[in-house]
């Protein structure tokens, strides 16, 4: 039978939803009981914030980690932590950090997947090294920066639309990764038809209203080309690190160069070449076919003075009706197993 000071301990090592901190640091615990004849554990919480889908998230992590250490019935109750308590930990991340996302403080490494024209796979590529970047254990969160030609949600499988709660955005997590887009904030697939300085507006809110918290990376899904969104991103985030996708067309390659021309005028540093659709390999023989060519992305990778970091065939996932997401490849599938290749790579390079 559990103990009481192993139920502490399970308990202790998870997160106050809104402060960040561990209940340990927070004194969250505040009781525990054992009915050893039912293998039925009571506990009292207190966390920052009570009637919140927070806690019920928390609640259902309580209740999953104790099962797990074979316990078969848990009882929770909560309660709001003393005023001063909150304060103290609030106080203290604000001296220590800010918590606005663009702050000269924040942790948070931003990587922009850009190109230089449209139908090259890049948003296509921004889901999936996302997903393989949080698989690594990485709290990762993804902006759809695309705001004409936004498609993230669905090509993530995601039905859901973000929480608004009081003046902040709740992302919806979708494969661990956290997911914002103007999809959610159209219907039906609605045109959007803006001007620039709108534009640069809204994309500031994803950034400043959004409730990220705590990121290792933000990647940013850019519209192709270097027109104002993509300036805006340059401006509003200077110590953004940039990825560059082309296919390995020599004209693809060739137009891709002006985005890393961009990036490099803007003091954006360029970490890496991503060659989409480099071929299709026939199931039957296991023959490849380069159907645009050969040699582009080498050839952008050694003009921009960065790495290839993978080439990546033409190939569908496979998809689950059950839990459906059409472009995002399986971790065993042999397009997710170069996916997250890439991403150990650029975790390396940017740690």
């Amino acid at each position: 039978m559990i103990t009481e000071a192993q139920v502490r301990e399970i308990v202790n090592a998870l997160e106050d939803p809104f402060l960040h901190k561990k209940l340990a640091e927070t004194g969250g615990v505040e009781e525990v009981s054992i009915k050893e004849e039912k293998n039925h554990v009571s506990v009292k919480v207190a966390i920052a914030q009570t009637g919140t889908p927070e806690q019920l998230q928390l609640q259902m992590r309580i209740v999953n980690t104790l099962k797990e250490a074979g316990v078969e019935t848990v009882g929770i109750r909560f309660k709001e932590l003393p005023e001063e308590t909150i304060a103290k930990f609030r106080g203290a991340d604000a001296q220590g950090k800010d918590e606005d996302l663009l702050s000269p403080n924040s942790e948070t490494t931003f990587l922009a997947i850009a190109s230089g024209k449209g139908g090259v796979g890049k948003s296509t590529v921004s889901v999936n090294l996302a997903v393989a970047l949080a698989r690594l254990g990485k709290k990762v969160g993804l902006v759809d920066a695309d705001i004409y030609g936004f498609s993230v949600p669905d090509m993530m499988g995601i039905t859901t639309r973000p929480v608004v709660r009081g003046e902040k955005i709740f992302p919806v997590d979708r494969f661990g990764v956290k997911v914002i887009s103007m999809g959610f904030f159209v219907d039906d697939n609605a045109p959007v038809i803006w001007r620039g300085p709108m534009l640069g507006k809204m994309l500031n809110n994803f950034f400043k209203e959004v409730e990220w918290g705590d990121l290792d990376y933000l990647l940013l899904d850019l519209p192709p080309g270097t027109g104002d969104v993509a300036l805006d991103v340059h401006t509003i985030l200077p110590h953004c690190k940039e990825v560059i996708v082309s296919t390995p067309h020599p004209t693809a390659a060739f137009v891709a160069a002006r985005a890393g021309a961009m990036a490099l005028q803007t003091d954006h540093e360029i970490v890496g070449v991503i060659e989409n659709m480099a071929y299709f390999e026939s199931k039957t023989t296991g023959e490849k076919e380069y159907i645009f060519g050969r040699g582009g992305g080498d050839k952008l990778a050694d003009e921009l003075r960065t790495d290839l970091l993978g080439r990546l065939p033409l190939e569908q996932p496979e998809w689950n009706e059950e839990d459906f997401a059409p472009s995002v490849y399986a971790e065993d599938h042999r397009l997710g197993v170069i996916y997250q290749d890439i991403a150990e790579k650029l975790d390396k390079k940017l740690s």
